[in-house]
């Protein structure tokens, strides 16, 4: 047990900024640092680091912690393989003690768990080696199933006794409670502790190891073949240290060997990673027949990014796996598959060769994923013009997950041959494939790009209500710039704003003045923005009314190449022929909050009441800031100038969105070049109003 004086000392060392920046390129943004989260997969970084604190803070996935939680969650490691962890990067020695009763006690529950599997391999090892029943059962049965000793004792195999409750009674009587025993899933508990039985009763034993060694949970193989009621293998169910979805069966026996030969074999089963390392190929881990998951691919990304698959030949089973190849793809990995003679899986192959024939075989029978499953589906369509078409969209999706180009090429080019589509076709569905997916993966970065936003400015913490709460509100809808426009509209129209220009003789500034009202109505007309509420539109138009603004100030707007780009706020654009726009007469029309419409006469009294009134009801139903407005002549001019960047902004975004689902349909190769052009030209828009706001602005 590591003493509280060092632990103290560890944790006060470790700066969280150095540790972290150990697995994560981060980069400084004001007083914290920011990087892509290592705990789920992003584009948009939204891991935070605070060198400050001492903390850590995903607003993606809410993990968060100090350096010790990030070792523990990082590397599946325990509390006290992190501090060890932090001990040896800082240099601090480390004095154990002797675990007491009354330490073993006062352990933390994760630790507890750890400590009752570690009895349970022993004990399971044990009677296989040291009982008469586990030798002339469980030592017998891996023995008949070619497995040499030293693999056994590797691998630590182990046996359970064909008793309800030999193990638990052993584990009670040997101290361990029955809380830890359950909570394992080692032990199953009924009537409050009157009843206890094994869950492993009558199986040969199979230890699952984290990447440092430790044990992790157990699957349990049946030896009595007769009762077909019983499940041929049995897994510890998840705990507090037992995932499945984040663990590899010969993980920690695989991981220098993969690193080593840059490669990793993937195979379903124990006995398949078993009889492997027994016939020499180390690198080698099983998904023990769950379906693959981001997890298990991330953690062989670690060590490698080429994985081959050892199927055993069953169409059947070859199918079911490929969604799961496709999300090995999607990673950027590279896969291979190799077909097993029928018959076989890499466990009796393995047995029936020599290791160079084996290794021979593997390096041979290897093809690329995507050739692979073109050459299997094309036979199992034959001239089916609707199974045909099918089997396009279905090669043509997984193709278009691919993230490199050069692969991707490749890939058309080999399956064209295979099923004689030409290569335009599949280019075309493929590239439609990959605009759809890149224009979903925007609007979701966009999405969570806002909620860190949001988060950051109003929450403390990270719940689902919160995430709800938030998705609830459309940030694609412009409502909130809307409403402030015509809230500076109708409090501040008649104000005054000061701009400068040069002379005549280019020496000099004069200084021009307009109303604040005639500088938003000028700026949204000439870009023929057009507010979406309806409400707020009829304010607006009632206004533009109010000043006696001409008709097509407020006519539907029409996009067309040459308005873009849309123009910029500069005070020579309020320049006409003759300089400044001068105002136009004002007609005798009822104000916006005496209009006959409720609605209107209900909102446009609200937005021209105190501020602070507004600031309270906005808060707390979006959780945005609104403050007692400054209206000091600088802050109201730019607070306006802002508030129709921010509009403008959320209009360049939706032409933005117009022009990505155009693209998706197009198919004339000089419209798609126009369209990608458009996009091009409204993607620097959006970086010119960026960098006018000071941020990126999704919302």
């Amino acid at each position: 047990m590591i003493p509280k004086d060092t632990v103290d000392r560890i944790i006060e060392t470790a700066r969280i900024e150095e540790v972290v920046g150990d697995f994560v390129a981060l980069k400084r943004r004001g007083v914290n640092m920011l990087g892509n989260c290592p705990f789920h997969n992003e584009r948009t970084p939204s891991f935070t680091v605070s060198p400050a604190k001492g903390i850590y803070k995903c607003f993606g996935c809410g993990k968060a912690g100090n350096s010790v939680n990030f070792i523990m969650e990082h590397e599946s490691a325990t509390y006290p393989e992190a501090l060890r962890y932090l001990a040896k990067k800082y240099n601090i020695e480390i004095e154990e003690k002797e675990l007491t009763a009354e330490d073993i006690e006062h352990q933390n529950e994760k630790e507890s768990l750890f400590v009752v599997n570690t009895y349970a391999q022993k004990y399971f090892t044990e009677q296989l080696w040291e009982t008469e029943d586990g030798k002339a059962i469980g030592l017998s049965y891996f023995r008949e199933r070619g497995f040499r000793d030293d693999i056994i004792e590797k691998f630590q195999l182990g046996y359970s006794h064909n008793e309800w409750s030999a193990f638990t009674d052993s584990a009670v009587k040997a101290g361990y409670k029955l809380e830890y025993l359950e909570k394992t899933g080692l032990s199953i508990i009924k009537d409050d502790g009157a009843k206890k039985f094994d869950r492993f009763k009558g199986r040969v034993m199979f230890p699952i190891h984290s990447l440092t060694g430790r044990v992790l949970g157990f699957g349990g193989r049946v030896l009595n073949s007769a009762d077909k009621t019983q499940a041929k293998y049995v897994n510890s169910p998840e705990s507090e240290i037992y995932n499945k979805s984040r663990v590899l069966y010969g993980a920690f026996f695989a991981k220098k060997a993969i690193t080593q030969f840059d490669v990793c074999y993937l195979v379903e089963g124990y006995t398949d990673v078993i009889s492997m390392h027994q016939a020499g190929v180390e690198n080698v881990v099983a998904s023990s027949g769950t379906s693959l998951t981001h997890d298990q691919i991330k953690l062989i990304s670690r060590y490698t990014k080429n994985i081959t698959i050892l199927y055993d030949g069953d169409p059947a089973g070859i199918k079911a796996s490929f969604r799961g190849i496709d999300m090995i793809l999607e990673e950027g990995m590279n896969v291979r598959v190799v077909l097993f003679p029928d018959g076989d899986d890499p466990d009796s192959y393995a047995k029936k060769v020599s290791i160079d024939e084996l290794k021979d075989y593997i390096g041979k029978q290897a093809k690329d994923f995507v050739s692979f499953k073109t050459s299997l589906l094309i036979g199992e369509v034959g001239n089916d013009p609707i199974k045909r078409s099918a089997l396009v969209k279905d090669i043509a999706l997984t193709i278009s997950i691919v993230p490199d180009g050069i692969q991707r090429q490749f890939y058309i080019k080999e399956c064209s041959r295979i099923t004689g589509i030409d290569e335009e076709t599949l280019l075309r569905e493929v590239n439609k494939l990959r605009n759809d997916k890149t224009r979903k993966e925007r609007e979701a970065d966009q999405l969570k790009e806002a909620f860190v936003e949001y988060e950051s400015e109003g929450y403390e913490g990270h719940s689902e209500a919160k995430t709800q709460e938030f998705l609830s509100i459309d940030f694609s809808n412009p409502e909130w710039q809307e409403r402030d426009i015509i809230r500076l509209l109708l409090r501040h129209s008649d104000r005054e704003l000061f701009f400068t220009q040069k002379a005549e003789d280019g020496r000099h500034e004069e200084v021009h003045t307009v109303l604040a009202g005639d500088f938003i109505i000028f700026e949204l007309s000439r870009d023929e923005v057009l507010m979406q509420n309806p409400v707020y539109q009829a304010i607006y138009t009632g206004y533009m009314a109010l000043q006696n603004r001409p008709e097509e100030y407020h006519h539907e707007p029409e996009f067309d190449e040459e308005d873009l780009p849309l123009p910029i706020i500069t005070p020579e654009n309020l320049l006409d022929d003759n300089g400044f726009v001068e105002p136009e007469p004002k007609l005798d029309i009822p104000h916006p909050t005496t209009h006959p419409d409720e609605k209107v006469r209900s909102l446009a009294t609200d937005l021209v009441m105190d501020s602070s009134a507004l600031s309270d009801r906005w808060h707390s139903k979006h959780r945005v800031e609104v403050a007692t407005e400054d209206t000091s002549h600088v802050v109201l001019k730019q607070s306006i100038e802002k508030a129709l960047h921010s509009l403008k902004m959320k209009f360049v975004l939706k032409m933005i969105r117009e022009v990505q689902d155009e693209l998706q349909t197009a198919e004339d190769e000089l419209d798609q070049m126009a369209l990608l052009e458009k996009q091009r030209t409204l993607d620097n828009v959006k970086m010119e109003l960026s960098g006018i706001l000071g941020r990126i602005i999704l919302h």
